[in-house]
């Protein structure tokens, strides 16, 4: 319904109301760290087009793209999980080639080049995998040593176990199915490996997100004394959440034997500064409570655009360490100055109620 106002010109009230609710909508978007890291992300792939044209926009860069980022997707999730709750697990790279290593000892022994072998390393990962994380996990909740202490303790100690088993020496006798899973099988004609990243994310976004586990999540994060208060059994949810995150080092630990037939035990130096910088990045806070599985995908591009990019033009690869690192900053930053915006209108609201005024 129309309104006549004194200068004779019709409003609409509804309308009236609805545009400053759409502006406060779209402002609100406009704020989110995933759009504007999302903004970062199209301006690094614009310019590698522009530097390198074709050899970059390929069907073979992307599918190698798509392949380093399923390796680091699947960790990304349970990386997540521990920095909602104010976590950091520095760890995941070398618990992934620990279970890299166990995995294929394990293969060896039992011999053969089928599916059954290949479970079984699947199972053997996953098990060491979910083993060491959930000893961090003990460690932070029961025995209180900060998060930061104990995995970096463990990043060095399940590093030097694996080179201790191998005696330095990658294990190259992965079975073939393996192999072939990663080059020759496509689902839905997604390759394999992205396929099973894509699963991994809906399945823990979809936990973060929708389930009693992934709000408990939340609210250790956001308020540890209070969710205690509120009956969450915080140190055992701690030990799941970190047992989580080990869990998917251990399965991120068969999808790189898959993709690279071997293990790596000097080739994941990175991973860890490249998962953390992805989560952060993609807008988990490392403060706790805030973060989405949404924005770590969109956050997991950037080192592995960077990565592709700078072999392909040429640039020494030391320089992506320099490049992620310098965003990772950048985000941490950001994530910093919005808290500190917030925390200023929350102390200040009491002021103007006190005063009589409104914002």
């Amino acid at each position: 319904m129309s309104v006549i106002t004194p200068t004779g010109q019709a409003t609409d009230p509804e309308a009236a109301v609805d545009k400053p609710k759409a502006d406060s909508y779209l402002k609100r978007i406009a704020n989110l760290q995933q759009v504007w890291i999302l903004g970062v992300l199209l301006v690094i792939i614009v310019a590698f087009s522009v530097a390198a044209g074709d050899k970059f926009l390929s069907v073979s860069n992307f599918s190698l793209i798509a392949q380093n980022v399923a390796v680091w997707a699947v960790l990304g999730v349970g990386m997540t999980f521990v920095i909602i709750t104010s976590g950091i697990d520095l760890s995941i790279g070398s618990v992934l080639v620990f279970s890299s290593v166990i995995a294929a000892k394990v293969m060896q022994s039992a011999g053969g080049d089928g599916w059954s072998t290949a479970l079984i390393g699947v199972a053997a990962a996953l098990v060491a995998g979910i083993a060491w994380g959930s000893l961090n996990g003990f460690l932070i909740a029961k025995a209180k040593i900060p998060p930061l202490i104990v995995t970096l303790g463990a990043l060095s100690v399940a590093l030097g176990l694996a080179q201790v088993v191998t005696g330095g020496i990658d294990i190259r006798s992965v079975p073939e199915v393996l192999t072939d899973f990663n080059i020759y099988i496509k689902i839905l004609g997604i390759p394999a490996l992205p396929f099973v990243a894509l699963i991994v994310l809906v399945i823990g976004g979809v936990v973060l997100h929708k389930t009693k586990f992934g709000r408990y999540t939340y609210a250790i994060g956001s308020n540890e004394l209070g969710a205690r208060r509120v009956g969450i059994k915080v140190d055992r949810h701690l030990v799941f959440v970190y047992g989580l995150s080990g869990a998917m080092a251990g399965l991120g630990a068969m999808l790189s034997l898959a993709q690279f037939g071997t293990t790596t035990i000097a080739g994941q130096s990175l991973t860890n500064l490249n998962v953390i910088a992805a989560v952060v990045i993609g807008g988990t806070s490392v403060f706790g409570g805030e973060g989405s599985i949404f924005g770590t995908v969109i956050g997991l591009f950037i080192p592995a655009v960077l990565q592709a990019g700078f072999v392909i033009v040429g640039v020494e690869s030391f320089w992506q360490g320099v490049a992620v690192g310098s965003v990772l900053v950048a985000a941490v930053y950001v994530d910093q100055s919005r808290r500190a915006a917030a925390l200023r209108g929350a102390a200040r609201k009491p002021l103007l109620s006190v005063l009589g005024l409104k914002k």
